[in-house]
C-alpha cells in the first residue's frame, strides 16, 4: 500500500504523458501508478500507517486471459532478527476474466512476494468473483506460504469473502461499499482472531478518498483508517 506527494504526482503525470506518444503501443498491454497516504490491504496497514508509491504492469489477451505484476513500498515494523522487515512488496499475478450473459466473473492466482525480507513470509492465494450490475461478491483461499510466515504448528490457512458495490453518484464521481472477513487458523495467527473490515470511498478523476475500520480486537487496528490516494493508467 508520500513525503512529497506533488512531486510523486508530477512524475506519475510525465510518465503517462510519454506513454502517450508511444507510436508502437501493445494491444493489451497497460501499466498504472498511484500515490496513496496510507497502503490498506483488507482493512490493515501495510506501511504503519505511512504513504506508498505503487505501481505495476498488465496484459490481457482478447480471450480473457491476463498476467500482471504490481509492487509498492512496504513497513511492517520488524527487524533482521525477527523477520518483517521487507521495504516493498512485489505481486505477480494471473487469471481469466469474461462474461456470462448479464454476469462477470473472474478467476486466478496472485503470488505476494517480499523478496529483502530477512525471513520467508512469501505467500500465494487463488481468487475468484462474480459481479452483476453495480454489485460484486468474490473470495480468496490462501494455497502456499513461506516457512516464516505463520507460527509454528498453526495450519496455514485463510478465507477471505467480500462483497462490493460500486455507484456513480454524479458525472464523473464514484461511491464505493465493501464490506469483508478474514477468517481461518492463519488469519487467527496474524491479527489474534478473525474479523471483519469495513471501508466507503469516494473517487473522480484519479483521486480517492477511502475511509476504513476493521473490528479487529486490540492495538490501533480497530481505529479509523483515511487513505488519500492519486492514480493513473495507461496503455503501453
Amino acid at each position: 500500500m508520500k513525503k512529497a506527494l506533488s512531486l510523486a504526482i508530477s512524475s506519475v503525470l510525465g510518465v503517462a504523458a510519454l506513454a502517450s506518444t508511444n507510436a508502437y503501443a501493445i494491444e493489451g498491454l497497460s501499466a498504472n501508478a498511484s500515490v496513496t497516504s496510507n497502503y490498506l490491504w483488507r482493512g490493515v496497514t501495510q506501511t504503519d500507517d505511512g504513504a506508498a508509491v505503487q505501481g505495476g504492469i498488465d496484459y490481457e489477451h482478447s480471450s480473457g486471459i491476463y498476467v500482471g505484476t504490481w509492487a509498492s513500498n512496504v513497513d511492517f515494523g520488524g527487524d533482521e532478527v525477527t523477520g518483517l522487515d521487507a521495504s516493498y512488496e512485489a505481486d505477480f499475478y494471473f487469471g481469466y476474466a469474461g462474461a456470462v450473459g448479464d454476469f462477470g466473473y473472474d478467476v486466478g492466482y496472485i503470488y505476494y512476494a517480499y523478496p529483502d525480507d530477512s525471513a520467508e513470509i512469501d505467500l500465494g492465494e487463488v481468487y475468484g468473483s462474480v459481479s452483476y450490475s453495480y454489485f460484486t461478491v468474490g473470495a480468496a483461499t490462501l494455497v502456499n506460504s513461506g516457512d516464516d510466515a505463520f507460527s509454528d504448528g498453526q495450519d496455514d490457512d485463510w478465507v477471505y469473502v467480500y462483497a462490493d458495490a460500486a455507484f456513480e453518484i454524479s458525472e464523473g464521481l464514484e461511491l464505493g461499499l465493501h464490506v469483508g472477513n478474514f477468517s481461518g487458523d492463519s488469519a487467527e495467527d496474524w491479527f489474534g482472531d478473525s474479523y471483519t473490515d469495513y471501508s466507503v470511498s469516494l473517487s473522480k478523476g484519479g483521486f480517492g478518498l477511502l475511509v476504513s475500520k476493521t473490528d479487529i480486537d486490540g492495538g490501533n487496528l480497530d481505529d479509523v483508517k483515511v487513505a488519500v490516494s492519486y492514480a493513473v493508467d495507461f496503455d503501453l
